[in-house]
């Protein structure tokens, strides 16, 4: 993991140098899981998700560089996803296509049927980028506590545990686990906001 927080923004410049390996690597990984899920949830296998990722990327990264995205017409994922709703589509076709050409008697209509319109998808979509985002703001955090702090979190604002009930399991101070609570609630909630934080 990177020393320092990266913003969406920082990761897209770094896109503009084509030489520049580490920001491609970082643009990847903080992209890449949502449309892999996407890929999938629209019935590819996952060597045909994992191309179609591939090409998002790349097309994004394309037209990224080609001055294509407009942060003034909509957020960024919501961009994304265009691009990688086009692909999964092509996917889809090409696997058809070629699934019609070995059996041309059989009936392959019920193949579209199982698609999803483009508004279910985008539902579908938002969930998965949100669960991207969050795992990755979950792992930042994780990294900039001790265990026994992330492990307080994790049991009183995510499992929902009574505070007592944690403080006497770790054996620490009640105000030990509302501190940990809160400080950890805020620094995902800062993570977050600088995960689609895009300058002009």
């Amino acid at each position: 993991m990177d020393s320092e927080w990266i913003t969406t923004s920082t990761i897209l410049g770094g896109l503009r140098d084509f030489e520049d390996r580490t920001a491609w690597e970082r643009f990847v990984t903080r992209f890449r899981a949502p449309i892999v899920r996407l890929a999938l949830a629209q019935g590819l296998k996952p060597a045909d998700a994992d191309d179609v990722a591939q090409e998002t990327l790349l097309a994004f990264a394309a037209g990224f560089r080609a001055g294509s995205y407009d942060a003034a017409k909509g957020r960024l994922s919501r961009w994304l996803f265009g691009i990688a709703y086009r692909q999964v589509m092509r996917a889809r076709e090409t696997r058809d296509r070629r699934a019609a050409e070995l059996l041309p008697t059989a009936e392959h209509g019920h193949s579209l049927a199982e698609l999803e319109d483009e508004a279910a998808a985008t539902r579908s979509w938002d969930v998965e980028w949100e669960r991207a985002i969050l795992a990755q703001c979950m792992a930042r955090a994780r990294s900039e506590v001790q265990p026994a702090t992330f492990r307080a979190f994790e049991l009183a604002a995510i499992e929902n545990r009574e505070v007592a009930a944690v403080a006497t399991e770790l054996g620490i101070d009640v105000k030990a686990v509302y501190n940990a609570k809160h400080r950890l609630l805020k620094r995902i909630r800062e993570l977050r906001a600088s995960m689609e934080q895009m300058t002009p």
